[in-house]
Order: C-alpha cells, then sequence, then structure tokens
C-alpha cells in the first residue's frame, strides 16, 4: 500500500463527503463579512471559502497525472511544487505521486537564487508555481536549464510558462493506467531548513510517507467526523504529515491563509474544527488576545474542539500551563520530528501525559530513540546527550550528498538528530538545544532552552532567544533577545532583577529588546541573530584590545 491508495479508496468509499476546504479570510472585504462568504467546489479567485469532495480531489490528482505524462514526466524523475497553501495543492501533490514521480515541494520564502540552487540540486524537470512567485521565477527562467515545463497555477498566466488550470481540465480524469509503485520506490524530496547554508535535499520512499500516516492517526486518533485546522505551510513535512490523519481516516482538513487569533477561532467555530496544529507564536497570541480582551471565547462555538497540539520547536511549559487553563477540556501533545524522519513523530508526548509537559515525550509508534555522547555511546539516565532516531521514516539519504548522510545517518539506520536531549526516570525525552547552539561560556555548557523557558515565564515577555556572543575573557556570554508582549514597558534593570532566580552562570550578560524572528515553520532563526548581533561584538572586542 501507498498514499495514493488512501486517496482512491477515500474517492471510492466516501465519494460526496468534503475532503479539503479552503478559507482565505483575506478575501473578506469583498463581503459584508465572512460568514456571508460563498461556497463553491471550484477554483473561483475571489471565494473566502472553497471545498473539494474526496472523488473531486482523486479526479483532479489524476487529471494533474495525465497531463504531465502527456508532457513526458516518467518515473523517478523529479517535479517541483512553488505553492502557497490553496485548494489545487495537495491534488497536484497527488498527481505527482501517481505518475510515479518525485514530489519537491519547494520552500514559500525561498529567494530567486535559492529557488534556482534546490531545483538543480534536487534535479526537477518540471515546476509548479503560483502568482506570488512570478517574479522570482522569471529572475531565474533563463537560468533553469533542465526544467522542461513550467506550470502557472492562477489568473494572468506569465508569457514564460504554461496555464495549468486551462490545461489540465482537457486532460482526463480517469486513473492513469500501467504505473506500478511499492513502498520501496522513491517518492519525494523534501529541504532541510537550511540553518548552516544553503538547504539539503531529503530524499524519502513511499514507505516513509505511509508511515507518517500510520504514526499521525495512532497519535491523535482522528475518525471520520474529525475535522482538521491546516494553518502551517504544506511545503512542510509537518503540515502535510498531520493532514495525512485526515487522509487515512477520509476526514475534512480545513486549509486556512491566516493566523490572528480571531482568524483561527472563526474558522474553528465555524468548520467545527476538532483537531488544531499550532505553532508557539499562535498560541501565544491567541492567550494574548484573550487576556488583554480582544477576543471572546462566548463569540465562538469551540466544544467541539478535543485538541490542540504542537510541535517544530521547544515548547514552553508555562504556555501550555497557560492554555490548559483557559481550555480545560482540550486534550494536548507534542510533537517532535525532523524532516530527515518524515516530520512529526518520532518522539511524541502522548495525549495523556499533560503531567510531563516540557518533555517531548518517548518514542513514537514504530520508532526507537537513542540518547548518546560524542562517541554514539548510549549515555546514562539523566545525562545530557545526542538524541538518535531509528525506524520506517528515516529518509533514504542526502540527495547527492554522501558525505553529509555520513555525518548523521549511520549502517544501522540509526538519524542523529544534532539536539541534544536528556532522558528524566520515567523514560521522558526533554530536549536541551541543539548541538550546535550550545553556548560555552568560562569552560560551562549552557543550552539556550532552558534559560528562554525561564524568560517565558516573565509575565511580560511575549518570545525569547538566547544566543551566544562572542566574548574575549570568557569564550561567550549569554545574551537573550526579548519580544515583549503588546503594550507592556519593560526595562533591562527588571529582567536582570527577574534572572535572579537562576544560577549566576546561566544569567544573561546582555538584554536586547527586539522582535524574535522565526521561520514559517516556528522555529527560531538563530543564525540570523547570530549574524545580526555577533559582529557587534566582534567588533566592541577589537576596540577593547
Amino acid at each position: 500500500m501507498i498514499l495514493n491508495d488512501l486517496l482512491e479508496r477515500n474517492a471510492k468509499e466516501y465519494p460526496n463527503d468534503v475532503a479539503l476546504v479552503e478559507v482565505n479570510p483575506f478575501l473578506q472585504e469583498k463581503r459584508r463579512n465572512w460568514r456571508e462568504y460563498n461556497l463553491v467546489e471550484e477554483t473561483g479567485s475571489d471565494c473566502v471559502r472553497k471545498q473539494i469532495t474526496w472523488s473531486v480531489f482523486d479526479e483532479k490528482a489524476n487529471r494533474c497525472a495525465n497531463l504531465l505524462l502527456e508532457r513526458g514526466i516518467r518515473k523517478g524523475e523529479k517535479v517541483g511544487v512553488l505553492l502557497m497553501n490553496c485548494l489545487e495543492w495537495l491534488p497536484i501533490y497527488f498527481g505527482i505521486l501517481k505518475t510515479g514521480a518525485l514530489a519537491v515541494p519547494l520552500n514559500y520564502r525561498y529567494t530567486s537564487n535559492e529557488i534556482r540552487y534546490c531545483v538543480g540540486l534536487a534535479d526537477v524537470d518540471m515546476l509548479f508555481f503560483g502568482p506570488e512567485f512570478v517574479s522570482r521565477v522569471e529572475e531565474i527562467v533563463d537560468d533553469l536549464k533542465r526544467v522542461r515545463e513550467l506550470f502557472y497555477v492562477g489568473d494572468n498566466c506569465p508569457e514564460f510558462a504554461e496555464n495549468y488550470i486551462h490545461l489540465v481540465n482537457d486532460s482526463t480524469s480517469k486513473k492513469p493506467e500501467g504505473i506500478e509503485l511499492t513502498e520501496d520506490d522513491y517518492a519525494a524530496i523534501y529541504f532541510s531548513s537550511g540553518t548552516t547554508g544553503f538547504p539539503k535535499a531529503i530524499l524519502h520512499k513511499h514507505r516513509s510517507l505511509l508511515h507518517s500516516a500510520r504514526v499521525e492517526q495512532n497519535h491523535h486518533g482522528q475518525q471520520k467526523d474529525d475535522v482538521f485546522l491546516c494553518i502551517p505551510p504544506l511545503y512542510h513535512t509537518g503540515a502535510k504529515m498531520h493532514w495525512f490523519g485526515s487522509l487515512i481516516s477520509g476526514s475534512k482538513a480545513v486549509l486556512l491563509k491566516g493566523t490572528k487569533p480571531e482568524i483561527i477561532l472563526e474558522a474553528v467555530s465555524r468548520e467545527g474544527c476538532t483537531i488544531v496544529w499550532l505553532l508557539v507564536p499562535w498560541a501565544q497570541d491567541i492567550l494574548d488576545a484573550i487576556d488583554r480582551g480582544d477576543v471572546k471565547l462566548s463569540d465562538y462555538k469551540l466544544d467541539q474542539w478535543r485538541l490542540m497540539h504542537i510541535g517544530a520547536q521547544p515548547v514552553p511549559p508555562s504556555l501550555i500551563r497557560r492554555w490548559k487553563e483557559v481550555f480545560p477540556n482540550h486534550e494536548y501533545d507534542t510533537n517532535y520530528g525532523l524532516s530527515e524522519s518524515i516530520g512529526p513523530g518520532c518522539v511524541h508526548l502522548g495525549v495523556g501525559n499533560t503531567h510531563k509537559v516540557g518533555a517531548i515525550g518517548k518514542a513514537g509508534y514504530g520508532w526507537e530513540v537513542k540518547i548518546v555522547d560524542e562517541k554514539r555511546n548510549i549515555v546514562k539516565q539523566g545525562e545530557v546527550g545526542e538524541l538518535a532516531v531509528k525506524g520506517p521514516g528515516v529518509m533514504t539519504c542526502y540527495y547527492k550528498d554522501e558525505k553529509a548522510t555520513a555525518e548523521v545517518l549511520d549502517a544501522e539506520g540509526w538519524l542523529y538528530t544534532g539536539d541534544m536531549a536528556q532522558e528524566d526516570e520515567d523514560g521522558f525525552i526533554y530536549l536541551v538545544d541543539r548541538k550546535k547552539d550550545v553556548i560555552i561560556t568560562g569552560g560551562e555548557n549552557l543550552y539556550p532552552v532552558q534559560i528562554e523557558d525561564f524568560l517565558r515565564s516573565h509575565p511580560q515577555i511575549k518570545d525569547v532567544a538566547v544566543i551566544g556572543l562572542p566574548d574575549k575573557r570568557l569564550g561567550e556570554i549569554v545574551a537573550a533577545i526579548i519580544e515583549l508582549k503588546e503594550g507592556e514597558n519593560c526595562t533591562e534593570e527588571d529582567i536582570n532583577q527577574f534572572c535572579k532566580a537562576l544560577p549566576r552562570y546561566k544569567r544573561p550578560a546582555r538584554i536586547i529588546f527586539a522582535k524574535v524572528p522565526r521561520n514559517p515553520t516556528g522555529k527560531i532563526e538563530k543564525p540570523l541573530l547570530r549574524k545580526t548581533y555577533c559582529g557587534e561584538s566582534l567588533v566592541k572586542m577589537q576596540n577593547e584590545l
């Protein structure tokens, strides 16, 4: 069995049930209010809400596959997807899989140079792109020598591409014939977050994708009547693999464009969402909006909302404790994973373990974990080491990069994550920090996540990032970049006073009040912060010499 089989099963068993809904509240200015949105099953560009059934979903995927085959795509070739979340995203993704080609999702934040690099690295043969990327693609179109076809998904097709929406309607909706696929066939190439330079291409087989669907349903128990609210970008393994729980259960999912608290709560209320995956900033924004009185929970229908889960980054325990106070009936789960392990689920907390909030949990369904030292020997319980995972969802390799693959993947199939972790007496794993983010000050190893969790418990702090800055005496010092909640006023002296509860060597030596930058998956962009502030520290050191 592969993912395509699940889609085709849903189309057969639940042909008229809603599969996907796209909600674009930014178009509500064209309506008196969002509650008067119109409902269609096709892709009108000015609709606030659109939906497709499982049968239409599968037909769209078949049409996409047949178009690609007509244009010469073959099993094992690669097709890039550069789209914002939209109703066409997943049918295109499955259309690619149905041809036996590999789907290659691209980060919508990529610059022209990054698009060129990733398309070249992954040997992309055809590329889908949306209106948001016209100028970026046009800038490099002459450099995309290998790309045989450029398909534009949207209105006002540029001259250098072909209009996908027009072309695909002329293709047959029948399932492509003669294409045999198994779990051992290659399915997709995803890209690393690129925090150490240009991204690496991560190669996965169909087995990985199918296992992620099984993991998701095992962890969160999706049933046919569940409704999943999907907000993060579909190019990322996290959003798509959580949606795989909807695929395997044949349930509805809502693609929401927008992250404001009132937009999220309105979508949950209007669409009857039961499961919502949030990133830390969005969850914090919802709580802050409630505290300020900007939103009132009584204005929304939320009784059906049963599960809120968070992943993609360390989760402050103070945030979840506050969430449970506001939403006492919610189940909660933390999910840990990497694109190299096909996204979330290789470690998870479990909905029955909220007494362990702060931990990422234990090995997920079908996964093994261990914590090792620098020689890759298992450390004693309670000691800090590098987290390693093993299971059916581990990548095949970094595509065309044997050296990088050998650094993280051993002969026994263990993937070394680069995350520092420790295990408590009950077997729950706690993330300490990224291996490369550890701060060494005066010979002491400091883990920024621990200091960040402490600072986030301050009632006026919205977000915080801790990094190491160069220091001629100690090697590095602790710097805290602090983003205050809206309307709050706090001084450096206030923060220093608050930090007296920390051991002296853990207290930030420098306080910087600024916005904390995060990428689309919610991770703090620490390389950007180091680039911004480390240079200042080096100049200061040189002036002092």
